[in-house]
């Protein structure tokens, strides 16, 4: 059986494919800074994850006139001492990050300043639940647990307002897959209840497909995957993790019938052309 790290790799894995291929919205910060949080070249760990060193770090790929804009906006938050006037520096240097830099992390980590300035649900589980989506294509430990952790402070700041909200109770209870501190199935029990309140409830389903994998439980993992797929048969999500996690066990027959599933939801040329290279090895 997989071990956790093991598991989350498999699928952080299928999550970047998706991200990559099909959606490419944003460069991604699983890929190029991989040296945050890991063993540094003396055998010592490199220390948490810091956003501060992450954002002056992505700060060298940019041009000298983003550069310049950029230094004019973070004068302006030092100087800003207001509520509002904070709240719009930060929404600037969000917008800066997303449309001109492309680089997500900074985006969302300043929308989120944002929000918990603005303390609106809305806001909060928006930058809550990209957050959390982002991260399942995260397979550095140490910007994983990060971003869970935001995550985590988002969604609960949310059910303060609103207590009653499953779709923020799920992603609370989702960011213990992830490193934040308390065992998963803490996270599973809270995602659970919904679950059997509302078994067509898709968002519920998924999590608790993934907290199998985190768990290594991986036929409740693959069941609860495929209560998704009959949900909603375009996840292609949730159809390419069935189909990594087949093939990880060995079940070449199942892994090549969910690859082939897979394929239906998706257009680009390049990710087509990387299934069927997967589906003609396992065959």
């Amino acid at each position: 059986m997989l071990k956790k790290q093991q598991w989350l790799a498999v699928a952080a894995g299928a999550v970047l494919l998706l991200v990559t291929f099909v959606f490419g919205r944003f460069s991604p910060a699983h890929k190029d800074h991989q040296e945050e949080g890991q063993v540094a070249a003396n055998g010592q760990s490199a220390g948490p994850f810091e956003i501060t060193s992450f954002i002056n770090q992505q700060k060298g790929s940019l041009s000298p006139t983003q550069s310049a804009y950029l230094t004019s906006l973070e004068d302006a938050l030092t100087r800003g001492d207001l509520v509002t006037q904070r709240k719009q520096n930060f929404q600037a240097l969000s917008d800066f990050w997303r449309d001109s830099a492309r680089n997500f992390l900074p985006y969302i980590y300043y929308y989120a300043e944002k929000a918990k300035l603005e303390n609106s649900e809305k806001s909060l589980n928006f930058a809550a639940h990209s957050m959390l989506e982002e991260l399942r294509g995260v397979s550095e430990p140490g910007m994983r647990t990060w971003m869970a952790t935001q995550a985590n402070d988002l969604f609960s700041r949310s059910l303060k307002l609103n207590p009653e909200n499953d779709s923020t109770i799920i992603g609370l209870g989702s960011t213990y897959f992830f490193g934040v501190s308390g065992a998963p199935m803490e996270g599973i029990l809270k995602i659970r209840a919904i679950a059997e309140k509302d078994p067509d409830n898709v968002f519920a389903q998924f999590m608790l497909g993934y907290g199998g994998l985190v768990s290594g439980q991986t036929d409740k993992a693959i069941e609860r995957f495929k209560a998704v797929s009959e949900l909603d048969p375009t996840n292609t999500e949730a159809i390419f993790l069935l189909a990594e996690v087949y093939e990880r066990k060995g079940e070449k027959k199942e892994a090549v019938e969910w690859y082939e599933k897979g394929k239906q939801n998706v257009e680009n040329p390049e990710l087509l052309k990387a299934l069927e290279e997967k589906i003609k090895s396992l065959k």
